[in-house]
């Protein structure tokens, strides 16, 4: 049964052959490489000055993917089969572009485009300062009813796929505001834990889908990385840090338990294998949000360089306990 209501012929009928490269290139606004291209800058900037307010530039489009997937899974929807022009008919200049932006696979419902950009320009509309709050509302709202468009344009998804997907990305984005709300102090360990939530999902909904697992490798290591940064925090403003030894060694399991399925997944699976490249790619996104941090931040640095030395401590001590037990 088609989830189509006749809405090919009037919106392809409306775009010119001419123009499909154009109408091509708008539905790359709500691409994963623009949208992480611009979230990825905004965190290193924003870093600076509010480091648990840019967690949630990473965090949010790892739930959203997380979401996304899982719903395409437990759906399992076909897409349509209603392309806007043939390869052959565009310029052969721009056919590879034209093939690689137009035409997509795997399930339909609902279109992860609509909801990540309904995820990604909503929360910039609250985030960012340009403009009037207004200003920045009707212009997300723009861009991603122009890429919801795009993609019923294209003939990738039907019209019911793109409304549903602005509804889960609002609906995602508005849930999780809410919870970060009520946890502003530790904002990033919360977007973190709930990426992984999110991907554990579709990991389980799509019964292992390679997508899944690369995914929650990522979210592993944001989440491992964003311990390891507060860790550096916590011990760089501490005077005496064995009078704060609870919440140090919490944060400090917590990272190990992130970071240990990353690294222990290549040395059970033969390279290339998706769970080594799962790992890798969580390590990557560990060291790029630790970079930033480490850069300008000279207490995290000293820190971070103080936890071999406090871990070596630790260990020394607990050995010594148990050697003047033995003695006994």
């Amino acid at each position: 049964m088609s989830r189509g209501i006749g809405e090919f012929g009037p919106i392809q009928e409306f775009v010119p052959e001419w123009a499909a490269i154009a109408v091509a290139l708008v539905t790359q606004l709500g691409d994963v490489w623009f949208l992480a291209l611009i979230l990825g800058s905004l965190y290193w900037v924003r870093v600076r000055t509010d480091r648990e307010g840019a967690a949630a530039f990473v965090g949010l489009p790892l739930i959203g993917l997380g979401v996304v997937t899982g719903l395409k899974h437990v759906f399992a929807l076909p897409r349509p089969d209603r392309p806007l022009a043939q390869v052959e008919t565009i310029p052969a200049l721009v056919q590879p572009l034209y093939e690689v932006t137009a035409y997509a696979s795997g399930y339909g419902f609902p279109s992860g485009h609509a909801v990540m950009t309904s995820i990604v320009y909503g929360y910039l509309a609250m985030r960012l300062s340009i403009g009037t709050a207004r200003q920045r509302v009707a212009g997300a709202a723009i861009v991603i009813a122009a890429v919801c468009l795009s993609r019923v344009a294209l003939g990738v998804h039907y019209l019911v796929d793109v409304l549903a997907g602005v509804l889960v990305g609002l609906a995602t984005l508005l849930v999780t505001m809410r919870i970060l709300a009520r946890f502003r102090t530790e904002a990033g360990t919360v977007v973190f834990a709930l990426a992984i939530g999110a991907n554990a999902f579709a990991l389980v909904a799509s019964g292992g889908a390679p997508d899944a697992v690369l995914l929650l490798g990522a979210s592993l290591g944001a989440f491992g990385a964003w311990q390891l940064i507060r860790l550096g925090s916590a011990l760089a403003a501490a005077d005496r840090p064995s009078d704060d030894r609870r919440p140090l060694v919490a944060r400090g399991v917590l990272a190990a338990a992130a970071f240990t399925p990353l690294l222990v997944a290549p040395a059970y699976v033969l390279l290339p294998s998706t769970p080594a490249a799962s790992g890798a790619i969580g390590l990557a996104l560990a060291a790029g949000l630790t970079i930033p941090v480490v850069r300008h931040s000279d207490p995290v640095t000293e820190g971070l360089r103080a936890l071999p030395v406090l871990c070596w401590r630790r260990v020394a001590v607990t050995c010594r306990r148990y050697a003047g037990r033995l003695r006994r």
